[in-house]
C-alpha cells in the first residue's frame, strides 16, 4: 500500500522473537528480552474470569509511533501518520501521538490531528512528550494543546536507544512534571511506569493517568513485563490517579479482556496496527479483538 519495505517481519505469532535487538526497527533491547516478556505474561495471566468482560472500542487506543523510515520501513515519513490514525479513529479507538527527532516527526502527528478533528471534533488524542529541558518541552505543548485531549510525557524514554546522542533528554524530577502539568492545563499522563522509583513518582505527582508501559521493550529498563506490572500495582496506583493506560505485548481478545480484568481502563496497542496499516488490512486486523 506504501513505498518504502516494512522492517516487521511478519511473523505469524508477533512475540519478539523474530527481531531481537533489531533497533531501528521494530525489535527490542536486551535481545528482545522485555517485548517477549511482554507478550507471553498476558497469556500466563489469563483468567476465565475475563470472558466475561466486554470490550468496547472506546477502551483501545493505537500506540504512539514516530520513525516510520528508521522504525517501520516506510520511504516517506509523512506518509504514515494520517492513514495510521485515520485507521484508528474509524475504528472507533482512542489516538496516541508520539514524539520524535527531528521535530518534523511530532508536527506530522499534530498535522493529522489537525486534519481529523476539521472532519469531527470527537476525535480523542493524547499526545506524548519526550522529556526534553523543560524550555524545549514547553514550547512543544504550545503546539499540541490546541489538539490534545490529553497531554503526557514519556518518562522512560530519556534512555531510549534510538534517540540517544540525537537529543538532549533528561530523567525529569516530580517538581518538573508538576512545572509540566501547569503549563498544559489539560488532563496528565505520566507514561512509562514500570519502576518502583515510578510508583513513588506517581504517589508525588497525582496525574490523572497512569500509563504503564516498557516502552515495548524498547529501554533498557528492569526485566519484566507490564501485564505483571499491572497485575502487581494497579489496586496501589488507583488511590494516586484516574485511570491507568497500559501498553506492552497486547495482541488479541483475550489480552484485552486480560489487561481490564486486573485494573487497566484503557489499553494500548501499536506493531499489530502499524503492520496493518502499512499492509492494508486494518479492518481485518481488528474484526477479532472486539
Amino acid at each position: 500500500m506504501f513505498s518504502g519495505e516494512l522492517k516487521c517481519h511478519r511473523c505469524d505469532e508477533c512475540n519478539g522473537f523474530g527481531c531481537p535487538d533489531m533497533l531501528p526497527g521494530l525489535g527490542g533491547v536486551m535481545e528482545g528480552q522485555n517485548f517477549q516478556a511482554n507478550v507471553q505474561a498476558w497469556k500466563d495471566l489469563y483468567d476465565e474470569n475475563a470472558e466475561k468482560i466486554e470490550i468496547k472500542s472506546s477502551v483501545i487506543r493505537c500506540g504512539p509511533v514516530t520513525g516510520a523510515v528508521e522504525n517501520i520501513g516506510f520511504e516517506n515519513e509523512r506518509d504514515f501518520y494520517l492513514p495510521y490514525l485515520e485507521n484508528a479513529y474509524n475504528a472507533g479507538f482512542g489516538l496516541c501521538i508520539g514524539d520524535g527527532c527531528p521535530d518534523e516527526k511530532l508536527k506530522y502527528g499534530i498535522e493529522a490531528v489537525k486534519k481529523l478533528k476539521q472532519e469531527n471534533k470527537n476525535v480523542n488524542a493524547a499526545f506524548f512528550l519526550k522529556p526534553y529541558p523543560q524550555s524545549r518541552l514547553f514550547e512543544r505543548v504550545e503546539w499540541v494543546k490546541p489538539f490534545a485531549d490529553y497531554i503526557g510525557i514519556d518518562i522512560d524514554s530519556y534512555n531510549i536507544l534510538t534517540m540517544r546522542n540525537l537529543v538532549n533528554l533528561e530523567r525529569k524530577t516530580a517538581v518538573q512534571l508538576e512545572e509540566f502539568r501547569e503549563k498544559t492545563q489539560l488532563p496528565f499522563v505520566i507514561k512509562g511506569v514500570f519502576t518502583k522509583e515510578d510508583l513513588e513518582l506517581v504517589k508525588e505527582v497525582l496525574p490523572d493517568v497512569v500509563y504503564i508501559s516498557n516502552h515495548g521493550g524498547r529501554v533498557e529498563t528492569r526485566s519484566g513485563s507490564t501485564a505483571d506490572y499491572l497485575k502487581e500495582n494497579a489496586e496501589e496506583l488507583k488511590k494516586f490517579c484516574k485511570e491507568i493506560w497500559v501498553d506492552g505485548g497486547i495482541r488479541t481478545k483475550k489480552d484485552i479482556q486480560t489487561a481490564l480484568l486486573y485494573g487497566a481502563d484503557q489499553v494500548i496497542m501499536a506493531r499489530p496496527f502499524i503492520r496493518a496499516t502499512f499492509d492494508g488490512n486494518f479492518k481485518e486486523t481488528i474484526q477479532n479483538l472486539l
